[in-house]
């Protein structure tokens, strides 16, 4: 009886911490993690200085190679641009998880890590791999694929680990890199029909050469451009709806992909709304919307939603990503328009009897509404109900569980 007791009372405090303990994410960011540590406030301010914390915040399984100020100091001592502190501090953000056991663990003793260097695409052929190396005596090298093959950096300790969400470790030195070290040209000094074709959007690209659009793009990135290029599938498939565009209508379609203004991935994502673009001229609106769509960024017009698939460069006052449609504006096809929903026909009057109607008996009246029917409701955002009603299932769901234990007690009691 006494263990049958025990195993009730068991169950209750079961349930009642699943009923209190707290919902998770698997969010995370890298400067509040690294905020701890002073000792890397200095690679911790350039990850922000140079834009990588936001794209570090929306990756997940991810891990960072820190190094302390001292590391840092030696880096920052060449007197690089920011662009290319940004792509040697992105050869250090491996786009997958290790942890203090996976890299004293690995096949074979070596493995070969892919950076956010890598994926920018500023890094060419295989300069934005990193080799990791389980050495002997219980050390891990690290050492960057154009760095001759000998050892860079060592893994020190772990900083803090989320798996398999983000890895924050601390590794002896900087990964020096020729290539990544290599002066970056300033985005106005960048060709961006070559930076387009280069990075899977050449179709676009050639599109605008032989378009005036292309000098309205050329003239705003001085003081600040965003371009949304379609990559090379999505475009080669519109170019027939394209050619039937009239002259001023090939133009306004090519200047519909930018934005008037700079905007980086993570400004994109906390100024969702709708947007104006090189194409707005007063009446011509040519405007599209800006929405999360959880971790994505989608382009949305009356007619398409594309998404953000890639950044081909994210450099103030320059950035361009690649969508993985073409954008329509509802000014140049308006015969995609989804159609309007028809009006509801009016109750036609009937027609008068020649002959007096038959008196019918009437019905009773009908009982009044309960208080609780549907008509009584609460008027009000049916979003905002839905989501009222999912809360309250999700919490009767903890609620119900409690009261199921507390019965399995009284039963065995």
């Amino acid at each position: 009886m006494q263990l049958r007791h025990a195993a009730a009372a068991a169950a209750v405090v079961l349930s009642l911490s699943l009923f209190l303990l707290p919902s998770t994410t698997n969010a995370h960011n890298i400067t509040r993690i690294l905020a701890k540590y002073p000792e890397f406030s200095t690679f911790s301010h350039y990850l922000t200085v140079t834009q990588l914390a936001p794209e570090i915040n929306r990756r997940e399984t991810i891990t960072v190679c820190a190094v302390d100020n001292a590391g840092m100091a030696d880096l920052l001592s060449k007197h690089l641009t920011i662009g290319a502190i940004k792509n040697v501090l992105s050869l250090h953000v491996l786009l997958d998880y290790f942890d203090a056991k996976k890299l004293h663990q690995i096949t074979d003793g070596t493995a070969l890590a892919a950076t956010i260097f890598q994926a920018t695409g500023s890094a060419p052929g295989s300069t934005g791999f990193v080799n990791i190396t389980d050495l002997k005596g219980g050390k891990v090298g690290f050492s960057p694929q154009d760095n001759g093959g000998g050892v860079s950096a060592t893994f020190v300790k772990t900083v803090q680990a989320i798996p398999y969400n983000i890895s924050v470790i601390q590794i002896s030195a900087i990964l020096p890199s020729p290539e990544a070290e290599a002066p970056a040209p300033g985005p106005s000094e960048m060709n961006l029909t070559a930076l387009m074709s280069a990075h899977g959007c050449k179709v676009f690209a050639e599109t605008l050469l032989a378009n005036p659009a292309e000098q309205t793009f050329e003239s705003n990135v001085q003081s600040g451009l965003t371009v949304f290029c379609p990559g090379d599938d999505a475009m080669k498939s519109f170019m027939p709806k394209f050619k039937n565009l009239s002259a001023d209508g090939k133009q306004s379609l090519l200047e519909y992909h930018g934005m008037p203004i700079y905007q980086s991935l993570s400004g994109l994502r906390s100024s969702n709304g709708l947007t104006n673009s090189l194409a707005t001229d007063g009446a011509k609106k040519y405007d599209f919307t800006v929405q999360n769509d959880g971790t994505d960024v989608t382009i949305k017009t009356k007619i398409v939603t594309a998404k953000i698939v890639n950044t081909l460069i994210d450099e103030q006052p320059l950035a361009i990503y690649e969508l993985d449609k073409v954008l329509m504006p509802k000014e140049l096809f308006k015969s995609a328009l989804p159609p309007s929903p028809a009006p509801a026909p009016a109750p036609e009057a009937d027609a008068e009897s020649p002959k007096k109607a038959p008196k019918k008996h009437k019905s009773p009246p009908a009982p009044a509404a309960p208080s609780d029917s549907p008509a009584d409701a609460p008027d009000g955002d049916v979003a905002d109900q839905t989501a009222d009603n999912a809360s309250v299932r999700f919490n009767g769901g903890r609620f119900g569980a409690v009261i199921l234990s507390l019965w399995f007690v009284f039963l065995q009691m």
